[in-house]
């Protein structure tokens, strides 16, 4: 019996990321060694922006997808996989 899918496993790695990427703009940090002096206004925003569309993707992504990661999810895969109903 498979653990997880290969779907499941990088939806998850991006969901982490971004919500780390998310966590870290929260409290000021960046998550790149760029100095502050180094960017201007509309670059800080542009990046702040870019990375909540990303947090929001990966996370609807995550969620809207089925990641079998419940026992009862697993049990519903295997019957898929069983009958040959998955891709």
């Amino acid at each position: 019996m498979r653990m997880c899918d290969k779907g499941t496993v990088i939806r998850t790695v991006l969901l982490l990321v971004a919500l780390i990427n998310q966590t870290l703009l929260m409290f000021g940090k960046s998550p790149f060694d760029i100095q502050e002096e180094q960017v201007n206004q509309l670059a800080d925003a542009l990046y702040s922006a870019g990375s909540v569309i990303f947090t929001i993707g990966t996370t609807l992504a995550a969620w809207f997808k089925n990641n079998y990661v419940t026992a009862k999810g697993k049990k519903q895969r295997d019957l898929l996989l069983k009958n040959n109903l998955t891709k």
